[in-house]
């Protein structure tokens, strides 16, 4: 039996579990109050303050440190690297800090895995960072050489969901062609093609369908004039696009259910719901002409796909391409525990960052 410290670091929470292979034995979520994390200049600054609510964690819970066989962070930002399991070290460290790949609590976690290894025999590891990037060629071009297409979006989660249907029907991940949708605070749609993540959307930068909060894509010429009008600085049309679009530009809110209770009433809202369901729906069909139509399932996971709605429309529209699965809900922590222990039973290669600067 493999014993493994799965940690997650939020901007705004720190969530930590302990699995026994994939049983989860304790888990909690901590919320930060910004009153809390606002004393903190950078995101490196918060090391003994998040270290504090692991260390919490595992006194409270009577987990024993010396039997842990790994600690395993949601993965950072560095140059980008093939999906799969990583053994942090050094590189890895120096390439997150820098800030030059972004930047997010996230990259903390990995610090903090590989500080608690240093004394015990446990392995520190990230799973399918966020900048997994599995593109082929062409879906590298965007239109303008200045802009370049990039792999951002939810990798922990995109694979972590194929793979769970792959290992559910006995078949391998490598052997299929699928279509995932993470559906949460942002959407992100990719074609899997025979265990790459060969095209995908960035979310969080203005691609694809538009969210609860972000954007997704837009006229570029509208947005050119926004951009140069005078009336916004930089700062104020980036959060235009991540954190007050969407949902929240239209409807003032970004909490699905309100909005489909606001909808039965609401026209505006009624649209606004469909028009979000209707973009997620084109998505899936352009990522299935990626795959020429070859596709063998649709899968919907994320917050979002817990609303019947939601799932119903986007089966009505899409199940003509393959057959919509759901699994609803984040699964982060599920999915960090469940890539760590593959890499302890040998069933994935547990991989050395080597991508020097």
């Amino acid at each position: 039996m493999y014993k493994i410290l799965a940690i997650n670091l939020g901007s705004t929470s720190t969530k930590v579990a302990y699995y026994e292979d994939d049983v989860c034995v304790k888990k909690e979520n901590v919320e930060h109050p910004s009153e809390e994390t606002k004393q903190f200049s950078g995101i490196f600054d918060q090391f003994e303050y998040r270290m504090k609510v692991i260390e919490t964690f595992i006194k409270e819970n009577e987990i024993n440190k010396e039997e842990l066989d790994a600690i395993v962070s949601r993965g950072g930002h560095t140059k980008p690297v093939e999906g799969g399991v990583y053994r942090v070290n050094e590189e890895m460290l120096k390439q997150q800090a820098s800030g030059l790949y972004g930047q997010h609590p996230c990259d903390l976690g990995s610090k903090i895995a590989y500080e608690m290894c240093k004394e015990i025999k446990a392995i520190p590891l990230i799973v399918d960072p966020p900048v997994t990037d599995e593109f082929q060629p062409e879906a590298r071009l965007s239109g303008h050489p200045l802009m370049p297409r990039g792999s951002r979006f939810h990798a922990l989660s995109h694979k972590a969901t194929a793979k769970r249907y792959a290992r559910e029907r006995g078949v391998k991940y490598e052997d299929l062609n699928l279509i995932v949708a993470h559906l949460g605070g942002g959407i992100t749609v990719a074609p899997h093609k025979k265990g790459r993540m060969i095209d995908g959307d960035d979310g969080l930068s203005g691609d694809g369908a538009f969210s609860t909060n972000r954007t997704g894509a837009l006229p570029v010429g509208k947005l050119v004039d926004i951009c140069f009008c005078g009336d916004y600085t930089h700062e104020e049309v980036k959060k235009m696009i991540q954190g007050e679009g969407g949902m929240m530009a239209y409807l003032g809110t970004s909490n699905v259910k309100k909005v489909e209770q606001m909808a039965k009433t609401d026209e505006k809202a009624a649209i606004c719901l469909d028009a979000m369901i209707y973009q997620i729906c084109k998505q899936i069909g352009a990522m299935a002409t990626v795959l020429k139509g070859e596709v063998d399932a649709i899968l919907l996971t994320g917050g979002i796909a817990y609303s019947d709605y939601v799932v119903g429309r986007i089966k009505e529209r899409c199940s003509f391409i393959a057959p919509v699965v759901v699994y609803a809900g984040e699964n982060e922590m599920e999915s960090l525990a469940r890539g760590a222990l593959e890499g302890l039973r040998g069933r994935e290669i547990i991989r050395k960052f080597e991508f020097a600067e």
